[in-house]
């Protein structure tokens, strides 16, 4: 058992679904607070958040996690309670083992490990920990750092704590994201009986060709940096049930994650110019959830990458695929991001895990990290 184990578990047995925190960051607050954090509790509508700071020099080094999940499904087809931690072969089981409660006990145990050998050490080092990651993200880490902002407050680097391991703990490290947008469209028709047609207008037969061509289109071809973007429909729905009315309207919702290759504006103007070329009436709302972000090469990465190498043996490759993090927030600051976390194999799923071998690994990569940055 150590001391990155233990934390995990006391952390996992909490069950802090979206936004709920459920006592997991008054835990943190303790333990940094121990030492010589100055802990910030700030909530911001039903979310809880803690800036936590060691030190009023820069550079700042921030490591950045949630500690709210998603929901479990259905408790039954767990193997074990998914709120009652258990290892079985090496592996620890919990709905939050690897999203991400483990990289934040392993913040955590880095810090403290350092700040004995360091106890006097450069720059800053801080904690930005949100209970609304998994949510609609409104009231976590953009507020938090909206309010570092407006009193000038900024972070030099930010380690957030998302699982992007595949094959072995440090293997992927993300230093960027896509963009993500989604739309939510609403195709007015008429409704009408199904065997008089040229009395109604079918909402889904005007909306087909479009949708095609949606499809069909290629919308950038990427770049060294970023995949092509992409374009998926998550929700099409139309009908009152029965089989004999034409419905009168269809609602779709659909979402870009984009490259650097294209602007968010971009990308709106061109589907109205489909939309309206196929002449129908329609209602369109847009939500931007982040723009795109890339950190380059620079003190942060260059960091991490020999960090990697030196505690596990094997580089690291950087990555920019994957969905939204609430790197999206602190990026446009001015902040070098960067990901680094568990395996990503069972995250969201029936029976989250995470090896405890891989805890401390982890753990002692950011331990690294501090050292070659703040010692």
């Amino acid at each position: 058992m150590s001391a990155t184990l233990d934390l995990s578990i006391d952390l996992i047995s909490r069950a802090s679904v979206t936004p709920e925190d459920k006592g997991c960051q008054q835990v943190l607050a303790d333990r940094l607070s121990a030492t010589g954090f100055t802990i910030e509790h700030l909530r911001f509508g039903d979310t809880d958040n803690i800036w936590a700071r060691r030190g009023t020099q820069s550079p700042v080094l921030a490591f950045a996690g949630h500690t709210d999940v998603v929901p479990t499904g259905p408790e039954e087809n767990w193997t074990s309670p998914p709120f009652e931690p258990e290892i079985r072969d090496g592996l620890l089981y919990g709905r939050g083992t690897a999203d991400m409660k483990g990289s934040i006990a392993a913040f955590v145990t880095a810090c403290e490990r350092f700040i004995v050998e360091h106890d006097a050490h450069e720059g800053s080092i801080a904690f930005l920990i949100t209970s609304d990651e998994e949510g609609p993200a409104t009231g976590g880490t953009i507020k938090v750092i909206e309010t570092l902002e407006a009193r000038g407050e900024k972070i030099d680097w930010c380690i957030v704590g998302e699982p992007t391991s595949t094959e072995k703990v440090g293997d992927i490290v993300k230093n960027g994201r896509r963009g993500s947008m989604n739309g939510y469209l609403t195709v007015q028709g008429k409704q009408g009986h199904i065997a008089y047609p040229q009395l109604a207008a079918n909402p889904i037969h005007l909306l087909t060709p479009a949708l095609t061509e949606l499809c069909d289109i290629e919308w950038d071809q990427g770049n060294e940096d970023f995949p092509p973007t992409s374009f998926q429909v998550s929700n099409l729905n139309s009908g009152t049930g029965v089989t004999n009315v034409i419905p009168g309207t269809a609602e779709l919702i659909f979402n870009f994650r984009y490259s650097t290759e294209v602007t968010h504006e971009q990308l709106q103007q061109r589907v109205v110019s489909i939309l309206d070329k196929h002449d129908f009436n329609y209602d369109l709302k847009w939500n931007l959830s982040g723009k795109p972000f890339r950190t380059a090469s620079g003190a942060l990465v260059d960091a991490v990458k020999s960090s990697i190498k030196a505690v596990t043996g094997y580089n690291t490759e950087l990555s920019t695929s994957g969905g939204t993090s609430d790197g999206r927030f602190i990026a446009p600051t001015g902040s070098q991001v960067i990901e680094l976390g568990p395996l990503n194999n069972t995250i969201h799923q029936i029976d989250e895990c995470v090896s405890v071998a891989d805890l401390d690994t982890l753990s002692d990569i950011y331990e690294a990290i501090l050292n070659s940055l703040l010692a």
